[in-house]
């Protein structure tokens, strides 16, 4: 029988009229319904349609009556069960899973690609405090905490004014603007500022920005506004108020187009603007103004707030994690807020809301975005997890289910919120800052632009078209392995799957046995199972015994099969165990040598083992007697020995033996590692000694991974934007050198097929090429040629091409495995479920 992919070539290439032809071969002369044959729809339809062979109309009935037999959708009769017939009913049932199928498989997200960030001429000498734009004049204005205000061209973004807010309430040089919003329905401004005052700016004025009102006497200083005028009746508008003492104010205008205050008095100052006080709102002498409030934060500062319309509520959050966001639900008959509490573990900067989805996004201290739905305060309906540093912004894009993220370590991520997924990450474009550098973020989604802010520093991104990106999985992928055995089309398409392997325990890692007809996949839950490719378990490892642990490789010998990730020593088993079903470790006999968790190991026959760890360690070991012999130490010169939030920068995540370096006795370099700084090192581990290392990714990226190809020839390194590189170390190191070589190897490729961070690196053979296996959490699977030029991902809707002559040279022979005996015939992803977890 025939595979799936070559059933829907035939698919693909029929028509509706094609169909309608089907649909009549199973209507008798009397306009009946039958049944059909195999040989009576080989020859019906193929004459019929006229359309494709026989072959691949016998492959389509094939995969109807197999999919019926799968699903119980067999006929009823007799005489069906016994001949294997089919009906209209079950072709189209078949055809309509297949599209079912196809539709979950082909996801896609848009993806922003940018232009090269521009940096904006800024007549700001302090920080940026907001970003507006006016859509009367179509202008840009910026205005700094000093009072400065700057009004940018809407084309080119050049500059075209400057101005200066006046004030007279304090010195010049004592002004402090905290925050500004755009009444356009009135055609003001309005600014807070420290000295507790709310100041109304006319921005049609002829003389630049006359204060018209000013509302003064607050109880705390205002320290963040939002704005909201109703469409269909502008009269009717809200200016929301956030404090530092905790307090949420809101304004609430009857008749903001005829006069937002009423003149109560002849008050006026210097500046020419009427004066009003607080106290006079509070005590409800406005008529056309009234004022509701809540002070749930108190006594944390309110760090945003935000008018919901849809929901007439007001959202709000702190860096306070028991009131790290709140709602106040506007009860109008009464004129008071009812308000209800959300908690995170560290507190929330920034707030936003999805106005279709009706869902809440909050930028947590914690290095997570929290999506809410504002009914519900009990968890967040997901947790968006992949910054490493604080989020200090959230903006949903209203015309996508897509979310913008920004981190205090200068990463921008942008999310698929239907998915949960990142589907873009953009890092190192950004300016180096200091530490307690003010970031602002603004986005204008109708022009397709991004403005960032830092300090009195202005950085412009925009967008010049949006690319389809497909995703392999539906969760984040930890780990992909080649498997020679089976012959399927070099399409990218999945064959095969399993779900729920370890329930809803995540995978961390798999590994397949020395003859390729066994699984071994590990999960958070502690346990290693192992599978064939029928879908069975056959073993389960108790690994963790009966505790949740993080691994991080198990690795196949002879004898034994060794786990690590979570403690200092290495978990064992032997061989010998495995004739039960659930099968518990044994001790190593080496004990416990080092002094943090172990997290990776190679082999190198007949019997040299070494094992990294979380400190930077390497141990040698003699894998026969179980005992350490050497221990490996980076040198400390130039080590930054602090620990991060999640990565040491000596932590090792890979280790390799290279294969066929015989230089080892001499001194060359035959391990090879790599870890959290970037930085790549090669080791003779016959003389414990440290050759040679270089700096492969920036160290700001932290973490990385790599692989080394059969031959020894190629190193290939992966970091957390998605890029690839590849070395050429294969004349690399091979003769001892005086102390520590710096100069890295020839660099012969780099390329960026993901949009994430890159979780695991496999190389294989396919024909006379060497292909390159490399799995992402942005839930894509992508092959690419090596040196490097990527094929495509998994997953995607175009067949790959797979031919690309040009790449090797007659003369040039492709790297070949010593156990591989000619039978890798084809990529494909080991299984597909299986590779998808949620980190």
């Amino acid at each position: 029988m025939g595979t799936r992919m070559e059933v829907a070539q035939l698919e693909s290439g029929m028509n509706t009229e094609d169909y309608r032809k089907l649909q009549s071969l199973f209507l008798d002369p009397l306009g009946a319904s039958r049944s059909l044959s195999r040989t009576e729809f080989i020859d019906l339809a193929w004459s019929s349609v006229g359309r494709g062979s026989r072959e691949e109309y016998g492959l389509l009935f094939d995969s109807v009556v197999v999919t019926q037999e799968h699903r119980g959708l067999l006929l009823d009769s007799d005489a069906v069960k016994e001949e294997g017939r089919v009906d209209w009913g079950g072709l189209c049932s078949f055809l309509l899973l297949e599209l079912s199928e196809k539709v979950k498989n082909n996801r896609t997200s848009s993806v922003p690609c940018w232009k090269p960030p521009r940096t904006l001429t800024c007549p700001h000498r302090d920080q940026v405090q907001k970003v507006l734009y006016l859509q009367s004049s179509g202008q840009y204005v910026t205005v700094s905490k000093g009072g400065s205000v700057g009004l940018r061209d809407r084309e080119d973004m050049s500059l075209t004014h400057t101005h200066r807010l006046q004030n007279c309430t304090v010195a010049p040089k004592d002004l402090w603007a905290t925050d500004v919003v755009l009444l356009h329905n009135v055609h003001m401004i309005a600014v807070s500022f420290t000295s507790k005052e709310v100041c109304f700016y006319d921005i049609l004025s002829k003389q630049d920005f006359s204060c018209k009102y000013k509302v003064q006497g607050l109880t705390h200083t205002p320290w963040c506004l939002d704005y909201w005028a109703d469409p269909s009746n502008p009269d009717q508008a809200v200016l929301t108020i956030g404090d530092i003492g905790g307090q949420v104010s809101a304004l609430h205008f009857t008749s903001a187009q005829i006069s937002l205050f009423e003149r109560l008095s002849q008050r006026t100052d210097s500046d020419s603007a009427d004066i009003v006080l607080w106290d006079e709102l509070v005590r409800g002498k406005h008529i056309s103004c009234y004022i509701v409030t809540h002070r749930v934060h108190a006594p944390a500062w309110v760090r945003k707030v935000r008018y919901l319309d849809s929901l007439e509520a007001f959202v709000s959050c702190t860096t306070r994690p028991q009131s790290s966001l709140v709602i106040g639900w506007w009860e109008k008959e009464s004129r008071s807020l009812r308000a209800t509490s959300f908690c995170t573990k560290r507190g929330v900067w920034d707030v936003d809301h999805h106005r279709k989805l009706n869902l809440i996004a909050t930028a947590g201290v914690d290095h997570q975005v929290l999506v809410w739905n504002p009914y519900v305060t009990s968890e967040p309906v997901c947790v968006l997890g992949g910054h490493m540093g604080p989020v200090l912004a959230v903006r949903f894009m209203q015309t996508k289910q897509q979310l913008l993220s920004y981190s205090k370590d200068k990463v921008l991520c942008l999310w698929d919120v239907s998915s949960q997924q990142c589907v873009h990450r953009l890092a190192g474009v950004f300016p180096k800052t200091p530490e307690d550098t003010h970031t602002l973020l603004f986005l204008h989604e109708e022009r397709h632009l991004l403005l960032l802010s830092f300090n009195s520093l202005l950085l412009l991104l925009e967008t010049t078209k949006e690319e389809r990106r497909t995703s392999s999985h539906e969760h984040p992928v930890t780990c992909v392995l080649y498997n020679s055995l089976f012959r399927q089309a070099d399409t990218g398409q999945k064959v095969k799957q399993f779900h729920h392997c370890h329930g809803d325990a995540e995978i961390s890692t798999m590994v397949l046995d020395g003859t390729q007809t066994r699984l071994f996949t590990a999960g958070t839950d502690g346990e290693v199972k192992v599978w064939d490719f029928n879908g069975r378990c056959l073993h389960r490892m108790n690994a963790g015994l009966g505790r949740a642990v993080e691994i991080s490789q198990v690795l196949l010998l002879k004898r034994s099969i060794l786990v690590m990730g979570w403690e200092r020593m290495l978990t064992v088993f032997r061989l010998h165990s495995f004739s039960q079903s659930f099968v518990e470790p044994s001790e190593w006999k080496g004990g416990v040598q080092h002094r943090s968790d172990v997290l990776c190991a190679a082999f190198q026959p007949p019997h040299t083992l070494a094992t990294g760890s979380y400190d930077g360690e390497i141990i040698v070991w003699n894998n026969d007697t179980e005992k350490a012999l050497r221990k490996l130490q980076p040198h400390p010169e130039q080590e930054d020995n602090k620990k991060q939030q999640d990565d040491s920068p000596d932590a090792i995540t890979r280790l390799f033996f290279i294969p066929g370096r015989t230089s080892a006795a001499a001194g060359g370099a035959d391990l090879v590692s790599c870890g959290g700084s970037g930085v790549v090192r090669l080791w003779n581990t016959v003389h414990s000694r440290l050759v040679g290392k270089f700096a492969a990714h920036s160290r700001d990226l932290g973490s990385i991974i790599m692989t080394v190809s059969p031959s020894g020839k190629y190193l290939v390194t992966a970091d957390r934007e998605g890029t690839l590189k590849t070395w050429d170390i294969q004349d690399y190191l091979l003769e001892p050198g005086n102390g520590t070589t710096k100069e890295p190897p020839n660099l012969l490729s780099s390329f960026r097929p993901h949009l994430d961070r890159v979780t695991h690196l496999e190389t294989c053979v396919h024909g006379n090429r060497l292909l390159l296996l490399s799995a992402s959490s942005d839930c894509s699977v992508a092959l690419s040629f090596l040196p490097g030029d990527t094929i495509g991902l998994f997953g995607q809707e175009e067949l790959w091409c797979m031919d690309r002559p040009e790449l090797l040279l007659p003369q040039q022979e492709p790297e070949q495995d010593q156990g591989d005996h000619g039978r890798q015939e084809n990529i494909r992803q080991a299984v597909g479920e299986v590779t998808s977890i949620s980190q």
